[in-house]
């Protein structure tokens, strides 16, 4: 995980429609951007439909929502619609955020290690620096919990 303070990687990937979103984009405001494993599975389900809930809020307080994962433009589009997600999904086939952002690990499952995306969620200041970040995320809890520090 990266520390707090430190620039915040660059990144240029696209979204659930296939237009390019740039970590520069969002200069001036607050960016949470969160990895999860992967689309329309329980945990990652849960966790996307509670920063769709609460996105009113993030809007309200200028912050942008931004989950990252490697899944396809196309899964993150039926994604999307099956829960009606209003914030941005970004696809990182390639590993370019998921690996600067340090959140590909060696994960274990029924005693088999594999490599995967470590839930994780970072607060990125206006300015592009890393102002909190929290690794193996509850993801039921982890929207309200952005929307507090904000």
């Amino acid at each position: 995980m990266l520390e707090v303070g430190t620039k915040a990687p660059a990144f240029t990937l696209p979204d659930q429609n296939g237009e390019m979103h740039s970590l520069e984009d969002y200069k001036g405001q607050k960016v949470i951007l969160y990895f999860y494993p992967k689309d329309n599975t329980s945990g990652c389900t849960a966790q996307a439909c509670s920063f769709g809930e609460l996105y009113p809020q993030f809007q309200e307080k200028g912050a942008v929502v931004l989950g990252v994962s490697k899944d396809s433009v196309a899964s993150h589009k039926k994604f999307e619609q099956n829960y009606g997600l209003p914030f941005t999904l970004l696809s990182d086939t390639e590993l370019e955020a998921i690996q600067a952002y340090d959140v590909w690990q060696e994960k274990s499952m029924y005693g088999k290690k594999f490599m995967g995306i470590v839930r994780t969620t970072y607060l990125i200041d206006e300015n592009g620096v890393i102002e909190k970040a929290f690794s193996k995320v509850k993801a039921k809890e982890n929207a309200a919990q952005m929307l507090k520090l904000l």
